[in-house]
């Protein structure tokens, strides 16, 4: 990835077991980093509990002046993410080069 962005790859289910999994690492990349790629390419699905996973850490980014966008995520996650609204807290880009251009 170019410059200071992190390329985060979330990979199986985002439900309860699969959002602790995920917390503890997405919480400390939210304190440290301002240009955040999540890959959601390997989700497979996509639950209330894993929504917050998503959102918390990009609040926190966004709330220090960075920037984080969901990548690639598949049309099942994606109408989850559309539904609940959170396509307009974080943008959703299946071309990489524009969820790299949208960090910049």
């Amino acid at each position: 990835m170019p410059g200071n962005i992190i390329k985060i790859v979330l990979d199986g289910r985002l439900d309860i077991e699969g959002a602790a999994a995920v917390d503890l690492k997405m919480n400390l990349i939210a304190g440290s980093r301002m240009a955040v790629l999540m890959d959601l390419q390997r989700v497979s699905f996509l639950a209330s509990i894993g929504l917050r996973s998503l959102v918390i850490p990009a609040r926190t980014i966004r709330n220090r002046g960075g920037k984080v966008v969901l990548y690639a995520p598949s049309e099942m996650v994606e109408k989850v993410l559309k539904t609940s609204g959170i396509d307009t807290i974080i943008p959703i880009h299946h071309d990489l080069n524009n969820a790299v251009a949208a960090l910049q």
